[in-house]
C-alpha cells in the first residue's frame, strides 16, 4: 500500500542552517519554513532531486525536543507516500493506529505501530521536477533489536507483500537484516537491519541509542559532479574515491547528524534481490 520513500523527517537545534546545508550540497532548492503546533516545531523545508528533507527544530516540549534530548538528532521520521493514502488510513485503523495529524500529512510514531525506533510520516504522493544533483530517496536504515520481528511488523502494518522482501546481510559492516521493498520493480524500501557487531561505527551506535533510524540512501545519475562539490564544500566528510563511479558516503558532520549514502542509478539492485537489473555506468 506504499508508493515510494517521499521524503526524510530530521530534527536540529537550527532547523533553517541545516535544511540550507542539503541544499548547498546537493544544489537543492529551498521550500520555506512553517510551523507544526502538533510537534510543538518549527519545519525547514527543502527539496533534493525529486524528494524533500524536512528539518524539525523544537519549540517547545513535545516529540522533536525528546528526540534531541537524547543527543541523537538526525534521523526521526521516514517519510512515504501512498496514492491510495485514504485506503491506507482505512487499512491503519482497522488496525487501531491513527496517528498525529500534520495538516495533510499523518505522523506514526513507533509506540502506536509497535515497531520501536521507527516513525513513519505519510504524505499523499506528489508529481515534482527534479532539481540539483541527486534523482530520489528510496530507502531509509532502520536499526533493531530482532529484524526478523521488525519486518513482519512493517509487512503486517502497512500491507506489505513480505515475499517481496530482500534477506540483506554485511560481515564488513556487521549487520543482518531486511529490504521491505514496498514493490519488487522498484528500490524504494525501509532497511531493516540489526547491527550485530558492536566493534563497528553502525554497531556502536546502536549501542548508544539502541532501536533508531539511522541513515537514508538517495540514487543520482552520476556520482562525479556530487563528488566534485563535496570535495569543495566538505572535503574531510564524505567518503568515496575519485575511480569509483557508483557510490559514496556523505557524513553526518556535512549535513546537521544525518549519514546519507548516494548510490549511482539501479547500482542498488546490485545488493537488493536483482543485480541483473544494475545497468554499468557509460
Amino acid at each position: 500500500m506504499l508508493d515510494h520513500v517521499d521524503r526524510i523527517q530530521l530534527t536540529n537545534r537550527n532547523a533553517e542552517a541545516t535544511a540550507r546545508r542539503w541544499c548547498e550540497i546537493f544544489a537543492g532548492e529551498w521550500m520555506g519554513t512553517d510551523a507544526l503546533p502538533a510537534l510543538n516545531a518549527k519545519r525547514a523545508t527543502v527539496q533534493v532531486g525529486v524528494s524533500l528533507v524536512e528539518v524539525l527544530e523544537p519549540t517547545g516540549a513535545g516529540l522533536v525536543q525528546d528526540h534531541l534530548a537524547t543527543g541523537r538528532g538526525g534521523p526521526f521520521a521516514v517519510g512515504v507516500a501512498a496514492h491510495d493514502l485514504e485506503g491506507l488510513r482505512a487499512h491503519l485503523g482497522k488496525q487501531g493506529i491513527s496517528g498525529i495529524e500534520l495538516g495533510e500529512q499523518c505522523l506514526l510514531t513507533d509506540s502506536e505501530l509497535g515497531i520501536p525506533g521507527l516513525n513513519v510520516l505519510l504524505s499523499p504522493a506528489a508529481e515534482r521536477h527534479r532539481v540539483g544533483l541527486v534523482n530520489n530517496l528510496y530507502e531509509a536504515t532502520h536499526l533493531t533489536d530482532d529484524a526478523d520481528v521488525a519486518a513482519s511488523a512493517i509487512a503486517r502494518v502497512f500491507g506489505l507483500d513480505q515475499a517481496a522482501f530482500v534477506e540483506i546481510a554485511s560481515e564488513d559492516y556487521g549487520y543482518r537484516g531486511a529490504l521491505t521493498l514496498f514493490d519488487a520493480a522498484k528500490l524504494h524500501r525501509i532497511e531493516t537491519i540489526n547491527p550485530f557487531d558492536a566493534t563497528k561505527t553502525m554497531g556502536r551506535y546502536f549501542e548508544r541509542f539502541g532501536p533508531s533510524l539511522y541513515m537514508c540512501y538517495i540514487e543520482t545519475d552520476d556520482i562525479a559532479p556530487l563528488r566534485e562539490r563535496l570535495q569543495t564544500l566538505a572535503p574531510t566528510d564524505f567518503t568515496g574515491s575519485s575511480d569509483d563511479p557508483d557510490g559514496l558516503f556523505v557524513h553526518p558532520k556535512a549535513l546537521g547528524g544525518t549519514m546519507v549514502g548516494v548510490s549511482r542509478l539501479t547500482h542498488a539492485w546490485t545488493w537488493s534481490g536483482y543485480p541483473e537489473r544494475r545497468v554499468p555506468p557509460a
